[in-house]
């Protein structure tokens, strides 16, 4: 019934610091809550883990570690996606060197070059891998982030790709090896409702509030793992050779 009542109604936004697109952060509220009633992206997410109902999945208190007396801060609180994109990551090196620089070296120099390069897997801006797997709100986003193709559960803390390759280092040349993780963002929308309440001989009635904290993800693309070994970054490696 939420989203009837707010069918057709305009959507005022309150810029809190900077926009979203420079690391800052837009917080939007619907009619019914005034300027007063603004509340910072930090303590929307408290509310929004502190509600009742959280993705569709009805909580306790002893869920976020409350006591009974506590009560809940919001009676919802949805992850709602808006965008998903995958890019390349920075290229980082991922072997230490191999010379070939002998005074008197003739011919290349073959080596076999073991390199390993690990990404963090889900960094959210209000949200991470830190808030563990079963506390906190980060479990939440685990299905939205599932049903992209190549992903891993979010609550692995990080991933690795690697590999064991046989490499000619020419004469006069340093080796090593290069990957650049392929990325994915999915960029969303933590929407949080306080439900309106009618008046009763001890509370005056008070209108639908509504709270939006915009929430952008990152992580690396996976690869399945063979054999059911733990999946692996895709991306690119690449051998680099330099001057001795």
């Amino acid at each position: 019934m939420a989203k009837r009542r707010l069918r057709n109604r305009k959507v005022r936004y309150v810029a809190i610091g900077a926009a979203l697109a420079t690391g800052g952060v837009v917080v939007a509220l619907l009619p019914s809550a005034n300027a007063a009633d603004a509340k910072p992206p930090d303590q929307i997410m408290t509310m929004c883990e502190r509600s009742a109902v959280v993705n569709g999945e009805q909580r306790s208190v002893e869920d976020f570690g409350g006591a009974f007396a506590d009560g809940f801060q919001a009676d919802n609180c949805d992850y709602v996606e808006t965008n998903f994109e995958t890019f390349d990551g920075p290229t980082e090196k991922a072997s230490i060197d191999f010379p070939n620089c002998e005074p008197n070296a003739t011919d290349p120099a073959k080596v076999s070059i073991t390199w390993s390069s690990t990404s963090a897997q889900g960094q959210g801006t209000y949200v991470s891998t830190q808030q563990g797997a079963a506390g906190g709100l980060f479990g939440f986003l685990s299905g939205a982030w599932a049903k992209h193709k190549g992903t891993l559960d979010m609550t692995v803390k990080s991933a690795t790709a690697g590999d064991t390759e046989a490499r000619d280092v020419p004469v006069g040349k340093v080796l090593h090896m290069e990957f650049t993780p392929k990325l994915q963002r999915m960029t969303g929308e933590w929407r949080v409702r306080i439900n309106a309440r009618e008046q009763t001989t001890v509370l005056p009635a008070s209108p639908e509030q509504n709270f939006v904290a915009p929430d952008v993800v990152e992580g690396p693309v996976i690869l399945p793992g063979a054999a059911g070994a733990p999946g692996v970054v895709d991306g690119t490696s690449k051998a680099v050779l330099e001057d001795c």
